[in-house]
């Protein structure tokens, strides 16, 4: 049960990092600054469904690498620590400074400064959440195959 929990909690994380960031290159490339203050809104909304995500994730794969040993367990335990830094100490705060921003009109070189961070940290969080997902894929692959 804890790994179909693991499997669906890394997922959402992963699909939302990558819709707020497909959101935020498209609406700095083609949209108005109302547009962009909608996503900006709309990202610091969607962390209520990310951090549950997230956490869960994190959560249930501890929980499951208790139990195993190995070069991908450790691999991916390095990776989740760069994902929550990246997520605790960039991404959270740039969203509250972006969407606040946004909604007062400030779109600055401070804004496009963060807004680049924010950028740049998540096709970070996004690379090293799909190679977690492809390793626990296989994993989850060789544990059937054994059995």
């Amino acid at each position: 049960m804890n790994t179909r929990i693991h499997a669906i909690a890394g997922a959402v994380a992963l699909l939302t990092i990558s819709a707020f960031w497909l959101s935020t290159v498209t609406s700095e490339l083609f949209g108005s600054h109302a547009q962009i203050t909608s996503v900006k809104t709309a990202v610091l909304w969607g962390m209520l469904l990310l951090i549950p995500a997230m956490a869960t994730a994190g959560a249930t794969g501890f929980s499951l690498a208790k139990k195993r040993r190995g070069k991908n367990i450790e691999t991916k335990q390095k990776r989740m620590k760069i994902i929550a830094a990246n997520g605790l100490l960039i991404l959270l705060p740039s969203a509250v400074f972006l969407a606040l921003r946004a909604q007062a009109g400030m779109f600055d070189g401070w804004f496009y400064t963060i807004q680049a961070l924010e950028v740049l940290a998540g096709a970070t969080n996004i690379t090293l959440l799909s190679q977690n997902m492809r390793d626990g894929l296989a994993m989850t692959r060789r544990r059937r195959a054994v059995s």
